[in-house]
C-alpha cells in the first residue's frame, strides 16, 4: 500500500550536553540475574563521512531520515516477522541535529567525524500496525559528549502473506518506560486519525484570517520565484527486498528539493526545522519514475513553509500521488539565531490557498509544542483552552495520568476498609494513588465514576459540579466548587477538563482524566480561591467479569495538598472515608446504571 519504511516524532527530547548514561534508561534485572533487553530493539551507529554531509560540512537530514527509516523498519519487521510498510509520519522537529562547532559558538550538531547513534523498539503492536518509537542521540568521539537529537515515533503496517492479512502478537511492556509508552501509544494513534479535521475545522471556523492575504509587505518575492521540479528514477539501491522504494529515501528527494525551494526565498542555506504530519497514499517500487515539486507556501518573521509533493509514473501510465510533506525552514546567522525572512507573494487561487493552510498548520505545529513539550514546572498548570487546540488539551489531559500510572515506587501509606493509600515523591512533585475493588461490571463503573455532577453524593470534597461545555463525545469542561480545608476561608473553585476512553484493546483500562484550564468566560473571582489541578483521574481495570480495581490519581497541587497532607503524614483517614463512600455509591446505583452508548460519552 505504501513505501516501506519512514518515520514520525514529536518535538525533539531535552536540550544541552548530557552524559551518555542519561541517555538510557536503567536496566531492569531479571530474577535470573541477566539485564532485560527488549526482544524487538535494534541499534545502529554511523560515523558521519564526507559523502553523508552537505556543503556546510553537517549531516544531511534527508540522509539522517534513511538511517532512522531502516532502524524502525527493522525494529517493526522484528517484531512482526514478515516484512513491513509504513502507513504515516507524524510531527518530526529536529532541535539539535543541523549545526556544529563555528568558531568560538560551539552548538550542538551532527558534523562530519561525528557519529549517530539510533535505537528503535515497538512500543505497542494493534492488529495489523504497530508503533515503533526512535532515540537519536550524536556522539564526539573526541571529547566524549553525547547529547540527546530527537524521540521519534514510526507507525508500521505488517504486509499480507499468501495465506492473508497478518495479525500481530501482542507486546507485553516490562518497564516503567514501555509501560507508559505502551499506554500513550493509542492516544497517539487516536490523534493521527482526526488530524486532517482539525485543519478542516481551523479554516472553516474563522480562526485563520483570511484578509492577511491582502496585505502588501515590502520586498515581498513572488512565490513563483521559489518553485522545484525534479525527477528521479528509482533504482534497485532505493528499494528494500520487496521491491518497494525506501521512505527514507523519498523523503530525502522531497527534502532535498525543499532545501532549493527555501534558498531561492532567502538566498541563503536554510535549516530545516520540522516537518508536519502527513500520510503515504500509495506505493512506489523499483522502475518508477518520482516526480518531485516544491513551493514556498507562506513565510512568517523567521521560518517559512516548504510544501513539497512526491509523484511517481511510469511510461505510458497516468501519475500517482505518492505523498504531500510541509517542511519547515529557519535561517540561523552566525550565533545560531534565525534571521529575519522576507515575505512571500502568493500565487492566485492555489496560491493563497497553500497560503491560509500554512497559516493553521503554524498555529497546530504552536498548539502541540506549548502542549507536549513544555516542562511541568515552567508553564501554567491551568493551559488556556480553545477549540483549536481541544485534540491536543484531551491528548496531554489523559496521556499525564496514563504516565502517572504507569509508574512503579509507590509508597504504602495505609490499608483501611480494604481501601489503600500510596504516595510518590518525585522531583517537585508530591502524587498519591488510592486503590480499591469492586463487584461490579468495569463499564458500570466507568459510567458513574464519567458523571461528574454525581461525585457530590460519595466525595465531601465536591459540594457542586456544573457543566461549562460539552466539547466532545469523550471531553467535557466542568466547574468545580469544593469547600476548603482551612476554617472561616473562602471555598476553593476549580474549571477542569474531564477526558474519558475506553479501552482501545483488551487489557487496557477504562480512563477519566482531569486537569485544569483556563477559560475567558470563567476567569476567577473574589468569591472563590481558584485552584488548579495538573494530573487527576481514574483508571478502572477489569479484574474478572464482575470484579473492577478502581486506581484514582493525583499529582498533588498546592490547591489540592491540604486535602490529602495529613492522610499522608497518617493523621487522618478522610480519604479512605472518601473512597468507602464511593464504593457505596458504585453498588448502590449498580443495578440502576445501564451503559451508556460510547456515541453518549
Amino acid at each position: 500500500m505504501v513505501s516501506k519504511g519512514c518515520l514520525y516524532s514529536f518535538p525533539a527530547m531535552t536540550s544541552g550536553f548530557q552524559d551518555s548514561a542519561e541517555l538510557e534508561e536503567p536496566l531492569l534485572i531479571l530474577e535470573y540475574g541477566e539485564a532485560y533487553r527488549n526482544l524487538t530493539e535494534v541499534k545502529m551507529s554511523h560515523v558521519v563521512l564526507p559523502c553523508h554531509a552537505n556543503h556546510c560540512n553537517e549531516l544531511s537530514i534527508g540522509q539522517l531520515l534513511k538511517w532512522m527509516d531502516t532502524t524502525a523498519c527493522l525494529a517493526a519487521e522484528k517484531h512482526a516477522g514478515s516484512p513491513c510498510i509504513t502507513a504515516s509520519v507524524d510531527d518530526i522537529h529536529f532541535e539539535h541535529t543541523i549545526r556544529g562547532i563555528h568558531g568560538r559558538h560551539e552548538k550542538q550538531g551532527l558534523c562530519v567525524g561525528q557519529v549517530v547513534n539510533i535505537k528503535a523498539k515497538v512500543n505497542r503492536a494493534f492488529n495489523s500496525s504497530m508503533e515503533v518509537g526512535i532515540l537519536v542521540s550524536c556522539e564526539d568521539l573526541y571529547s566524549g559528549n553525547t547529547w540527546r537529537v530527537c524521540k521519534a515515533f514510526a507507525t508500521f503496517v505488517a504486509r499480507p502473506t499468501d495465506s492473508g492479512k497478518v495479525q500481530l502478537k501482542p507486546l507485553v511492556p516490562r518497564t516503567q518506560e514501555e509501560q507508559m509508552e505502551y499506554s500513550i501509544a493509542a492516544e497517539r494513534r487516536r490523534m493521527r486519525l482526526v488530524h486532517t479535521d482539525i485543519m478542516k475545522d481551523l479554516l472553516s471556523n474563522g480562526a485563520i484570517r483570511r484578509d492577511s492575504i491582502c496585505q502588501e509587505f515590502k520586498d515581498s518575492v513572488p512565490a513563483e520565484k521559489t518553485r522545484v521540479e525534479s525527477v528521479e528514477l528509482v533504482l534497485p539501491p532505493h528499494a528494500n527486498h520487496q521491491g518497494n522504494t525506501f521512505g527514507g529515501q523519498i523523503m530525502a528527494w522531497m527534502e532535498n528539493v525543499a532545501t532549493i525551494a527555501a534558498s531561492r526565498l532567502c538566498n541563503a542555506h536554510p535549516t530545516l526545522r520540522t516537518i508536519d504530519m502527513f500520510h503515504f497514499r500509495g506505493p512506489s517500487q523499483v522502475g518508477d519514475r518520482l516526480v518531485l515539486k516544491a513551493i514556498v507556501n507562506n513565510s512568517f518573521k523567521n521560518s517559512m513553509e516548504v510544501g513539497v509533493c512526491a509523484e511517481a509514473y511510469r511510461c505510458g501510465e497516468p501519475q500517482r500521488h505518492i505523498n504531500s510533506a510541509f517542511m519547515n525552514f529557519v535561517v540561523l546567522d552566525g550565533d545560531g539565531q534565525p534571521r529575519i525572512l522576507p515575505r512571500i507573494k502568493p500565487e492566485p487561487v492555489n496560491g493563497k490557498r497553500r497560503y491560509l493552510e500554512a497559516n493553521a498548520r503554524k498555529k497546530i505545529r504552536l498548539d502541540r509544542k506549548y502542549i507536549f513539550s513544555c516542562n511541568q514546572t515552567e508553564v501554567p498548570m491551568s493551559v488556556p483552552w480553545d477549540p483549536s487546540n481541544r485534540v491536543y488539551l484531551s491528548y496531554n489531559n489523559v496521556s499525564a495520568l496514563k504516565i502517572l500510572a504507569a509508574k512503579r515506587d509507590w509508597v504504602l501509606q495505609y490499608e483501611r476498609n480494604k481501601v489503600t493509600l500510596y504516595a510518590l515523591e518525585e522531583d517537585q512533585f508530591l502524587s498519591f494513588k488510592v486503590e480499591m475493588m469492586v463487584e461490579m461490571v468495569a463499564e458500570k463503573v466507568f459510567v458513574l465514576l464519567s458523571d461528574l455532577s454525581r461525585r457530590h453524593e460519595w466525595d465531601q470534597h465536591y459540594q457542586k459540579c456544573d457543566l461549562i461545555c460539552q466539547v466532545d463525545e469523550d471531553d467535557m469542561i466542568h466547574h468545580v466548587v469544593t469547600p476548603s480545608v482551612v476554617k472561616d476561608s473562602k471555598f476553593q473553585d476549580f474549571v477542569l477538563l474531564a477526558s474519558r476512553r475506553r479501552p482501545c484493546d483488551k487489557g487496557d483500562p477504562y480512563v477519566i482524566a482531569l486537569r485544569s484550564v483556563t477559560l475567558p468566560t470563567h476567569s476567577a473571582t473574589k468569591d472563590y480561591t481558584r485552584g488548579e489541578v495538573l494530573s487527576a483521574g481514574f483508571t478502572i481495570w477489569e479484574e474478572s467479569d464482575t470484579v473492577t480495581k478502581v486506581s484514582y490519581y493525583n499529582q498533588a497541587t498546592p490547591g489540592v495538598l491540604p486535602y490529602i497532607s495529613r492522610d499522608i503524614a497518617g493523621l487522618s483517614s478522610s480519604f479512605c472515608t472518601t473512597f468507602t463512600s464511593c464504593r457505596k455509591f458504585l453498588e448502590e446505583n449498580n443495578k440502576d446504571s445501564t451503559p451508556t452508548p460510547a456515541s453518549e460519552l
